[in-house]
């Protein structure tokens, strides 16, 4: 009996040689995800089938010198899972992030994918996923335009313009067709003028710089926020237009009231129940322990305010169990915060295109031990 076990080994590079950066192809596999989740060909961690992932919570102080303390955007998360289908495939995504990473000359976060065999466990391959997980994080927003923007969409605006507001920006236009104008807003105003003259060459629309969140937001067709850190900007009821799409791949501080009258649509309304079981005696309530706009969400379902019946998962959509937008009129504010079985899915997809274009390296786990 053979029992050698060779695995993949992709670097960054080798990442993005296999594809890992074609948003694309890759709007299309993470819808083909949701189909296969409204289906329920999955399984995340805990016995509930929807953990997101297990986090390690720093402590804000500690006797122990070696010991990491709380910090901005300080997590270490391992998010587990299995996706059927085509995929078939079991897996893990690493996720590492410190804001003080960029005092070192690091990124923010830095990503490991890990792909297993789902029978036997065995490593197909492992690669370095900070393409790859912006790709898909972009890709998000753009599954939830193709079935929740208005007909005919002709403003999109982007709310912060990093790596991860980028890829969501480029995923959007390449589901909305009819887009004429681009609005950008970041902190960053010299970064912003840069980048919308890369998108004027690119789409032939019209970009707008954005003096505030306010003149990006009032009147857009659909506005997508991706700002990292502790403050989330402000959108006030009123600048979001009837029919508006408000995407949130990170947070925003909206009201209650503003959410109690959009139609709510999330990436996986399960997860968010999983999340009740694992938070249900933290202090603080859920906005206390979740990130931003998923705890805020999950606040007011708990507190009555909006009734869970009345939140929409894009899985039952792109699966056909539940209806997209309904008309031009209703506001829709889309809530997502990331799944492991799409990291596996486009991690499925990269290997996969790595080993028939002989991308990355060979390496042996063990040897044959007779």
């Amino acid at each position: 009996m053979n029992h050698n076990l060779d695995f993949l080994f992709l670097s960054e590079a080798d990442a993005v040689k296999a594809g890992a950066g074609d948003i694309h192809t890759c709007i299309q596999v993470m819808d083909e995800v949701f189909d296969l989740l409204g289906q329920g060909d999955y399984l995340m961690g805990a016995p509930n089938h929807n953990s997101h992932g297990i986090k390690i919570y720093f402590p804000k102080e500690t006797p122990f010198p070696g010991m990491p303390v709380k910090g901005p955007d300080r997590r270490f998360m391992a998010l587990v899972g299995y996706l059927g289908g085509r995929f078939h495939v079991c897996g893990e995504k690493w996720y590492g992030s410190n804001l003080a990473n960029r005092e070192k000359g690091l990124p923010r976060s830095i990503l490991t994918t890990v792909l297993n065999d789902p029978d036997t466990g065995a490593p197909l391959a492992i690669m370095s996923a900070n393409a790859l997980s912006a790709a898909r994080t972009g890709a998000i927003p753009a599954v939830g335009a193709k079935y929740f923007a208005r007909n005919q969409a002709e403003t999109v605006s982007a709310i912060g313009i990093g790596v991860i507001g980028r890829a969501c920006l480029e995923a959007l236009m390449d589901v909305l067709k009819s887009i004429r104008e681009i609005r950008l807003c970041d902190i960053d105003e010299a970064a912003a003028k840069r980048y919308a003259e890369e998108l004027r060459e690119k789409y032939k629309v019209s970009v707008k710089v954005a003096a505030s969140v306010e003149e990006a937001v009032r009147g857009s067709d659909v506005v997508n926020v991706a700002t990292s850190g502790s403050v989330s900007p402000r959108i006030e009821d009123e600048w979001l237009k009837e029919g508006a799409l408000l995407t949130l791949p990170a947070s925003a501080d909206i009201s209650e009231t503003l959410m109690m009258d959009s139609r709510i649509v999330v990436d996986n309304w399960e997860m968010y129940e999983a999340y009740a079981e694992e938070l249900r005696n933290a202090k603080g309530g859920f906005g206390k322990n979740l990130s931003g706009i998923c705890g805020f969400m999950m606040d007011l379902v708990w507190d009555g305010k909006i009734r869970k019946e009345d939140i929409t998962g894009l899985g039952d959509v792109a699966a056909g169990k539940a209806e997209g937008r309904h008309d031009d009129k209703e506001k829709v504010i889309f809530i997502m915060d990331g799944m492991p079985i799409e990291d596996l899915a486009w991690g499925y997809t990269i290997y996969r295109n790595a080993l028939e274009q002989g991308i990355g390296k060979r390496l042996n786990l063990w040897g044959d031990l007779t």
